[in-house]
């Protein structure tokens, strides 16, 4: 078990140094080996039994994180109903995968899909859902206010659910979740499991940078320094429920299903 430890954790780390900044890869390598290397029922049995259950816990691993998504689409369904405009920040696939689901069962809806600065991920994700079949608008980043009278519901993914209850996410998040909780829109997370992560930032900068470049299309004048930083945290005040491969959570209780997840 020790030498099996050693080498999982060997991988973990040089899957993590692919993305240093990754949240839900980080998060996802913890709980993994957190998953497979549970011990206490193990010290019993031959060699060859327990490496067969150690093998069995990896590939349920992978099972249950291939099935997250549409386990939350289905979950999300309840919460769609015909005549609805949602807003959708960038793209997630969680997310799609909800709207793909709500369009399948033939729910009527309209979706407002930001622009996504600063990689501008909103219009793949527009693309897609003109693609399905449903109705679309892209806004810029800044329309959010401006169009939040004819929203009925914000869904949003998430990089990473922290302890808080909240999530951190791309730029634009947390002014669209202040938006929409002070013209009483209730804002949805769609997220993994395997993105609950063991971090509890206390402001915007108290997390691991991570920067994109802007390209705003004109040159940017010498000597005028640029906010690069491409994801924001948002406290969980501002959130409504969390739907989850484990069920629809409201932010308070990410806690203690934290603690069921790394027990």
């Amino acid at each position: 078990m020790m030498e099996l430890e050693i080498e999982l954790k060997k991988a973990s780390d040089k899957l993590k140094s692919w993305d240093a900044t990754s949240i839900s890869l980080s998060a996802a390598c913890d709980l993994f080996m957190r998953f497979v290397t549970r011990t206490s029922h193990l010290e019993h049995e031959k060699f060859d039994a327990a490496k067969s259950r150690l093998i069995e816990r990896g590939e349920k691993f992978g099972e249950i994180s291939l099935k997250a998504r549409k386990t939350i689409a289905m979950l999300s369904q309840d919460f769609i109903y015909d005549g609805c405009t949602m807003l959708v920040h960038g793209y997630s696939r969680v997310v799609l995968e909800v709207l793909k689901l709500a369009a399948s069962n033939r729910k009527l809806f309209r979706v407002l899909c930001t622009e996504g600065r600063p990689d501008r991920t909103g219009l793949r994700m527009s693309n897609e859902l003109a693609a399905l079949g449903i109705p679309v608008k892209v806004l810029i980043d800044s329309a959010v206010a401006y169009s939040m009278d004819e929203i009925d519901m914000v869904f949003v993914g998430a990089d990473g659910v922290v302890e808080s209850g909240g999530i951190i996410n791309m730029m634009g998040t947390y002014q669209i979740a202040l938006v929409a909780h002070s013209m009483n829109k209730p804002v949805y997370v769609a997220a993994e499991s395997y993105k609950f992560a063991r971090l509890y930032p206390l402001d915007q900068k108290d997390m691991t940078p991570a920067h994109r470049p802007i390209d705003f299309g004109v040159p940017v004048p010498t000597g005028v320094e640029v906010e690069t930083s491409a994801r924001d945290y948002t406290p969980p005040q501002y959130l409504t429920l969390l739907l989850t491969d484990l069920g629809v959570l409201t932010p308070s209780v990410v806690s203690d299903e934290l603690i069921q997840l790394y027990l």
